[in-house]
């Protein structure tokens, strides 16, 4: 079978560098294809996907499912708990138009350059306590239930519940925590969690193991109970929703969470957690060929994806061939090139200075930077640009622009050219939920934080979120992203959702740090461009650069390296070294981007997942 796809892949690349087209080949896929008629659920557990899959058979909607999943997921430790991060796209049938939803914590009382800069670092820490922004993920799903939802969380979060209670952890997140067990024993609340044969040789849970969790499963009943109590006085499904919102950001749980942060050296507040509040608002769009393409605001990184669609307009990708020397380098430069913007001009917009995010996403600016691009060597000194007179103003950065990309460049070997830790600082793993429904309820989710090794919050059972890493503490790096409290980090988290025709025609996402946006861009290519099924577009593979500024860590960036997929043809391995490319191999570089197609033409759901991780789905 391996062999058999090895050759599928040798057979498409060649076919795609000749004849330009994906139509009419055939190509095994390693997962089918999901097809569905009255829903669609897909995530990075099978569980969490049945937890959705059981909201539907109930008669939920899709923002119930998706609910349902991010639950479970955040009860499995699924690269995130319940003390991170929420970031959605939602398509409303009624109003025929994509919401976005801000469940993003924010920098607690205190959180200042000043604060880490006296403690001898250089960014916020990656982990534990001062690693932590303001617990988002509750308050976001409790959000987007109560107004966008039909149930009640208590419905919603049975499935979690019964999770808490118990569940069979699976090998990979167990195996997770006992390589991050010593980290774990720092905070004896997060030991209490996670290591419960303490003192053994093997002190994680064994693979299939029943996993109990009871602190969070008491907080957990809180919200339920808080919600109930509501409803028992008259208040009507959204009220008695809130009520359960208001007791985990304002009442004992957020007490005990602030008590527990604290104690271990945190920062976060009980006033910090009372004034954080979840933002409903508008997304960013652009069009590329007619298809209206929807990301977050720049407290993520997703504009970057709509900027390089503008600057890749310019180019006629379909004349090059999938994958070909041609298409690999022009969308690898204009990755850069919007990346760039990303590392200096994105940051939260409720702060001072104001991005200029319509200068950055103008078709005018794009095609400068398009002229920017030299055809045949790639350009290790990419900037950021000037956006600012595209929305008739002045740069007021132009000082630090010159200064600026100097500084944390990953310095590779022969023998290692990127070492194990920056890649995994690079691809800091998380995961994603994607829903549908035969009302045309659309649901596209990234969330984050509080991944393994944790720091859990006193008897919470919620693990603390690591967001903080992603801020700067000098504007010599990104004036817009500076550490205050109060303020969102720039995020990598980022889902997607494309319309055409004025109709939902993708939903899609994927983990991965700060892979995604690269990922993606190719995703929604290979369908645009290459008329792939979601399926095969999910599994086709990608290419990765490593020529910004990571998000985490040490906040490195490998200029000119670029990871192939392993199947990639020897003459365009040649080819692009000669064109200044420092290349890696891995075996799949799929993703894990997990996707709905809506097939108008059928009335029915077309689910993709990749090959690559424990992502799938359930459709009916």
């Amino acid at each position: 079978m391996k062999q058999s796809l090895t050759l599928s892949w040798l057979l498409a690349v060649a076919f795609f560098a000749h004849s330009q087209s994906f139509n009419n080949l055939p190509v095994n896929t390693q997962k089918p294809p999901l097809h569905g008629r009255h829903w669609m659920a897909i995530t990075g557990k099978p569980l969490a996907a049945t937890a959705g899959a059981m909201i539907f058979t109930k008669g939920g909607n899709a923002v119930d499912a998706s609910c349902a999943m991010l639950a479970a997921t955040c009860t499995m430790w699924d690269v995130l708990s319940w003390g991170g991060e929420t970031q959605a796209l939602i398509y409303n049938p009624k109003t025929k138009k994509v919401i976005a939803i801000n469940a993003l914590g924010v920098a607690p009382t205190g959180a200042t350059p000043e604060f880490f800069k006296g403690k001898g670092m250089k960014y916020p820490p990656e982990y534990g306590p001062l690693a932590a922004v303001t617990p988002g993920t509750p308050g976001g799903l409790m959000v987007m239930l109560a107004e966008f939802g039909t149930m009640s969380l208590k419905e919603v979060l049975a499935p979690a519940m019964q999770m808490a209670e118990g569940y069979p952890i699976e090998a990979q997140t167990a195996n997770s925590i006992e390589r991050g067990k010593e980290q774990i024993k720092q905070w004896k609340y997060s030991t209490k969690v996670f290591l419960p044969h303490l003192g053994e040789k093997r002190e994680a849970p064994n693979a299939g193991e029943i996993f109990v969790q009871k602190d969070l499963l008491e907080t957990l009943k809180k919200l339920v109970e808080a919600e109930q109590e509501a409803l028992k006085k008259g208040k009507n499904r959204k009220e008695a929703i809130y009520a359960a919102y208001d007791r985990f950001y304002k009442g004992d749980i957020a007490k005990e969470f602030a008590r527990g942060c604290q104690e271990q050296g945190g920062l976060i507040t009980e006033q910090d957690l009372a004034n954080w509040k979840v933002k409903i608002e508008e997304p960013l769009m652009t069009t590329y060929k007619g298809i209206e393409v929807y990301k977050l605001q720049q407290w993520t990184q997703g504009p970057a994806m709509l900027q390089t669609l503008n600057i890749l307009e310019n180019f006629d990708l379909k004349s090059m061939g999938y994958n070909s020397t041609r298409y690999i380098h022009t969308l690898y430069q204009a990755m850069n090139l919007a990346f760039a913007d990303r590392d200096f001009y994105y940051g939260d917009p409720a702060f001072p200075p104001d991005e200029p995010i319509k200068g950055l996403l103008s078709k005018e600016y794009a095609k400068e930077r398009a002229k920017l691009i030299n055809p045949d060597r790639n350009d290790p000194n990419a900037k950021p640009g000037d956006p600012y007179p595209f929305e008739g103003k002045t740069n007021p950065y132009l000082t630090l622009l010159e200064k600026w990309g100097t500084a944390h460049l990953h310095k590779p070997t022969s023998q290692n050219p990127l070492d194990e830790n920056f890649l995994e600082e690079f691809a800091a793993g998380t995961t994603s939920v994607e829903a549908a429904d035969k009302e045309g309820w659309v649901v596209s989710i990234t969330p984050s934080g509080g991944w393994v090794p944790a720091c859990i919050a006193g008897n919470t059972g919620i693990g603390m979120s690591q967001r903080m890493q992603s801020f700067v503490l000098d504007e010599k790096e990104n004036p817009f992203n500076v550490v205050a409290p109060g303020k969102r980090p720039r995020v990598t988290l980022t889902p997607s959702m494309a319309l055409k025709d004025g109709k939902p025609f993708l939903s899609f996402a994927k983990q991965a740090g700060d892979e995604q946006d690269q990922l993606l861009i190719q995703f929604f290519l290979n369908m645009v461009e290459f008329n792939m099924t979601v399926q095969e577009a999910c599994e086709a593979p990608s290419f990765k650069t490593y020529q910004m500024y990571s998000s985490f860590g040490k906040h490195e960036k490998a200029v000119g390296s670029l990871t192939l997929n392993s199947e990639m043809p020897a003459w365009i391995r040649k080819e692009l070294s000669r064109m200044g490319y420092k290349i890696t191999y891995q075996d799949r570089t799929s993703g894990p981007i997990n996707a709905i197609y809506f097939d108008w033409e059928n009335g029915s759901f077309w689910g993709g997942s990749s090959n690559h991780g424990e992502d799938y789905g359930i459709g009916w």
